[in-house]
């Protein structure tokens, strides 16, 4: 039987492959099968001049204003799988490997420059400049997963906001980007851009001519000089997977909606919706980005594992946000076996209390279907009326401050359903 690609996937759908006036973001994040990922929000924030930051394992310096953002997060580490800020921008990563060889020692994950780029960047553009700004001063690198055996990685990274996206891929310190202005886009473990270069790093020609990958002659092939002349299985798997996304879109295009995005992440034949080996979907993001900047950008987050057997709860940024602790994870501090050196030695519970909710949830529809079943149906009703008041919100039939609670009041209803 052939091995399912395991790979995370990022979609987005800009005006006309949206039905609406809006551009739709979404990513499915495949991580080890017991991990997992909270939800978080930190507000905007001003720092003092010449201070710190600390990320999952380096410190860099620190800017004098970051903006506001929610993400979906690995708990054990400072960045994110994906995310969005208050500017209505949105970014999720993919891993690769390429023909640069990956370098040991720690240095910025790719998910910390997701969150990084999403603290510091108003628009998709200016959150891939302050990307690659740090690919350059930091690099990127160190170990991925939360256990001893080495496991890194490159990144791609898909950069979206109201107006455009960006397709960012990476090779080290390196660099490519391609500007997506209309109609539908994903991405997954490979590099996918070939000729259609927006922008680049400055000496990636010379180094690919230097190393003997490129000629110099003709047009500059990224995907095919810096793809890996013997790629990892991940990557060759990931293929069928990006083809699989890329036909789910294409049937959609036109009439792509959140609800259409939630479809297309929840999809266990293509493998989108991801259930192999060690490896799962450990959270899922959807969100809708209206092109009119009076309407709110709405972010959906499963904050628990598998979207087709999960609901999507609506993120809004707002002045008076309630505080939804039931999907963060508890903190150790300095005791956290990924501070302490050597690192990943022991392993803590971090199951945040609709995780553990869930996971009860699940082991009921194994054990009895039919009642677990009856409580996702319903779950699946309370999604759907949250849909339609979102509908409702952009389409100006109710005011938009009246939601500014809505994560925070399906949360808590899910954990109370699945009691």
């Amino acid at each position: 039987m052939a091995q399912a690609p395991m790979s995370c996937d990022c979609f987005v759908s800009l005006p006309p492959g949206s039905r609406d006036d809006h551009v739709i973001f979404g990513k499915n994040s495949d991580r080890p099968r017991d991990e997992v990922q909270e939800v978080v929000y930190h507000p905007a924030a001003s720092h003092p001049p010449g201070s710190t930051l600390e990320c999952t394992y380096i410190q860099i310096p620190q800017v004098e204003r970051t903006y506001a953002v929610v993400l979906s997060k690995p708990a054990w580490l400072w960045g994110a799988e994906m995310g969005a800020n208050d500017q209505g921008v949105c970014i999720g990563n993919e891993a690769v490997w390429t023909r640069e060889p990956v370098v040991p020692g720690e240095a910025l994950l790719g998910m910390d420059l997701v969150r990084l780029g999403l603290e510091r960047g108003d628009s998709a553009w200016a959150a891939l400049t302050v990307i690659t700004g740090l690919l350059e001063q930091h690099g990127q690198g160190g170990q991925c997963k939360e256990e001893p055996e080495p496991f890194s990685y490159h990144n791609t990274f898909l950069l979206v906001d109201r107006s455009e996206a960006w397709v960012l891929e990476t090779a080290g310190r390196l660099w490519v980007a391609q500007k997506v202005s209309e109609g539908v886009k994903n991405i997954s473990n490979q590099l996918t851009i070939h000729t259609e270069i927006s922008a680049e790093h400055p000496e990636l020609r010379s180094v690919a001519k230097n190393q003997g990958w490129w000629d110099g002659q003709g047009e500059f092939n990224f995907s095919q000089v810096f793809s890996p002349e013997n790629p990892p299985a991940r990557m060759e798997l990931a293929k069928k997977r990006y083809k699989g996304g890329t036909e789910l879109l294409q049937q959609h295009d036109g009439s792509v909606t959140a609800e259409v995005m939630m479809t297309i992440l929840r999809d266990k034949p293509s493998g989108i919706c991801m259930d192999s080996g060690g490896f799962c979907t450990t959270g899922s993001m959807v969100s809708v980005l209206p092109r009119d900047t009076s309407l709110p950008c709405i972010h959906f987050f499963t904050a628990t594992p598998d979207p087709s057997r999960s609901i999507f709860k609506p993120f809004i940024f707002s002045d008076c946000l309630t505080p939804v602790l039931r999907v963060v994870s508890p903190q150790f501090g300095p005791s956290d076996p990924v501070r302490k050196q050597p690192r990943f030695q022991s392993r803590v519970d971090r199951r945040h209390d609709l995780y553990k909710a869930h996971q009860v949830a699940l082991n009921t529809m194994e054990t009895k279907p039919d009642e677990g079943l009856a409580v996702y149906n319903v779950l699946r009703d309370l999604e759907s009326q949250c849909l339609s008041e979102i509908s409702a919100m952009l389409s100006g039939e109710i005011p938009g401050d009246e939601l500014g609670d809505l994560f925070f009041d399906c949360v808590d209803t899910e954990i109370k359903f699945y009691q």
